[in-house]
Parts: structure tokens; C-alpha cells; sequence
């Protein structure tokens, strides 16, 4: 909608809601700013602007008084929202969400949520300290597209870098949902290219996200349950391996505390072995000690920590 008629239709709805009598439609033309001054052109957007309001579900009724030519009006009444009634802990959640959206794309939404909110009386305690305060990061490029392919109910494809493969895949995906899992976001749906459910982390997504079919074509199970799949995907129940990372001499202490075993190696180097299940957690550990570390093996980790520190590079 373009801002000339966004304008319009809000003074339109202004304009209505402020007489307490049937204006006609000559009245609205020389009220409103916007319409055209020839009748037939007034006359035409003057229907549109009408089926406008009422698709956007604002009640314009219809009718005179007494004897004058019939008009329009909007009934404050109609319009208003009835009083709102939350609980402290609906509140409250109210104003977590708003904050943890605070870097998405939906940040703007949220925040006039809040504002209608506390014009309509609602305390939503958004600056209450409440001890811990959820910031979900969600400046993954590949988010937005995502989100709106899964409200649009649309298909995508994207390159995707597995763990421990040389090269990225193209995958073709009917998402289901986008979730947040301790503080990594992913995606969940039907796989075509497998024939399955699958998860996919948006952080290992290259490129752009592209449609991959029209909107309202991806069908959700009615028991599909997105937070519980992406869960189970992300605790397998793997065995548990040993990793060998090197360790710079009188470095990476907090490793050294978590390893099984330390040994001297060549020069400023110890050698330490790493119990582990879960390939990223590991890295991403790893990776925060920087160059006092330096992943040997088993390959997988190796190459997933080379993946890991050229994702931060770039």
C-alpha cells in the first residue's frame, strides 16, 4: 500500500469516526485530503477505499438521518477494542517477547504492540528487572526468509554446509516452523530431497533462501510438533567420543580442567583428550579459546571447527 493511500484511508477513518452524524459522500470529498476532484474518479476510489475499510475488518456503516441523502459514519463503539483484562504473568510474558524480538525483523511489530498495550492501560513491566533477560539472536541471514516462508506456507531451497562434509548441499525444504534452541535457531519440515523429516541449523544456511514453489503449498501435519523434532534431532542420544585437541602450554585452562587426560607434547604444546557427544557444542566451546587450541582429530571435528572458523572469518 503506498503512503498517498495509507494517508488517505486514515483520514477517511478519522474523519468518520468524529461525526456523530451520516456524512455523504460530496461531504467526505471535501473533507478528506487526497481524492480527486472530478466525481466519477472520486467516485471510483471512493468504492475502493470503502471495500478497503471493511477488508480491514473497520466497521463503516451505512445510513442518514431523518430525510438527508444517506452517508457514512463508523461507530466508535464498533471500532474500539473492548477493555483489555491481562494477569500479571500475561503481562509479563508480553513484555519478554517484545525484548526478545528486539533484533528480528520483527522488532517494529513488537514494539507497537507494546505501545497499544499501554495506551489501553496494560502494564506490560517491560523495564522491570526481572534477574535474567532473554535476548534471542536472531541476525542469522537466512531467519527472515524463513519465517516468511513458513507463514506463507511456501517451499524454499538453499545451500547447506553439513557437518564435517567438504562442500555445501542444495536442499529442497517444506518448512514447518523456526524455532530457538539454546541459542541457536532452526528450522524443521518435510526433506523432499530425503523422502523425511529433517532439521536444519540456520547458521550452516549459505546464501540466499528462494522460493521453491508458490505460496500455500506446504502442508503441516496436524501433530507435528516443531520444538519437540528440532529437540530430538539435537539429543540423538549419540555414544560418546574422544576428541585430541593440542592445547598451547599454560593456556586453555578451562579445558584442561574438563579433559580426561593432559600430556606434554613438542615444544609449548600439551595434548589433551575430550569426552564429547554433540559435534557443534564442542566446536563452539573449542573455538572460544581461539589460537591455544588446535583441534587433531577425529576428522569430523577437525573439519568442523575449519568450517566454524571460516564461517567467523567471513
Amino acid at each position: 500500500m503506498s503512503r498517498r493511500k495509507t494517508e488517505r484511508l486514515l483520514n477517511l477513518v478519522v474523519c468518520l469516526l468524529a461525526t456523530r452524524r451520516y456524512l455523504s459522500a460530496e461531504q467526505i470529498r471535501q473533507a478528506v485530503p487526497g481524492y480527486p476532484d472530478g466525481s466519477e474518479a472520486f467516485k471510483r476510489m471512493f468504492e475502493r477505499d470503502k471495500e478497503e475499510l471493511r477488508e480491514l475488518g473497520i466497521p463503516l456503516e451505512t445510513g442518514s438521518d431523518g430525510d438527508e441523502e444517506a452517508g457514512y459514519r463508523i461507530q466508535r463503539q464498533a471500532y474500539e477494542l473492548p477493555e483489555i483484562q491481562l494477569s500479571p504473568d500475561e503481562a509479563a510474558v508480553l513484555g519478554l517477547a517484545a525484548r526478545v524480538w528486539q533484533r528480528a525483523s520483527l522488532a517494529e511489530a513488537a514494539s507497537g504492540a507494546l505501545l497499544k498495550l499501554r495506551a489501553a492501560g496494560v502494564d506490560t513491566a517491560e523495564a522491570a528487572s526481572l534477574g535474567i533477560e532473554p535476548r534471542v539472536d536472531t541476525h542469522e541471514p537466512a531467519f527472515p526468509d524463513l519465517w516468511s516462508a513458513v507463514r506463507d506456507r511456501r517451499p524454499v531451497t538453499f545451500d547447506y554446509q553439513g557437518v564435517g562434509r567438504s562442500a555445501p548441499q542444495r536442499r529442497h525444504l517444506e518448512p514447518w516452523g523456526v524455532v530457538s534452541r539454546r541459542g541457536r535457531w532452526y528450522v524443521a519440515g518435510h526433506d523432499r530431497d530425503r523422502g523425511q523429516v529433517r532439521v536444519f541449523r540456520l547458521s550452516r544456511i549459505l546464501g540466499d533462501v528462494t522460493a521453491d514453489g508458490p505460496p500455500g503449498t506446504v502442508v503441516v501435519p496436524e501433530d507435528a510438533d516443531v520444538r519437540e523434532i528440532v529437540a530430538s534431532s539435537s539429543n540423538p542420544a549419540p555414544d560418546r567420543r574422544t576428541a585430541t585437541v593440542r592445547l598451547r602450554h599454560g593456556a586453555a585452562h578451562g579445558i584442561r580442567r574438563w579433559a580426561a587426560g593432559v600430556r606434554p607434547d613438542d615444544g609449548d604444546w600439551d595434548v589433551a583428550e575430550l569426552g564429547f557427544a554433540d559435534v557443534d557444542r564442542l566446536v563452539d566451546y573449542l573455538a572460544g579459546f581461539a589460537d591455544d587450541v588446535v583441534v587433531a582429530g577425529p576428522p569430523d571435528v577437525r573439519d568442523a571447527m575449519i568450517q566454524h572458523l571460516k564461517a567467523v572469518l567471513a
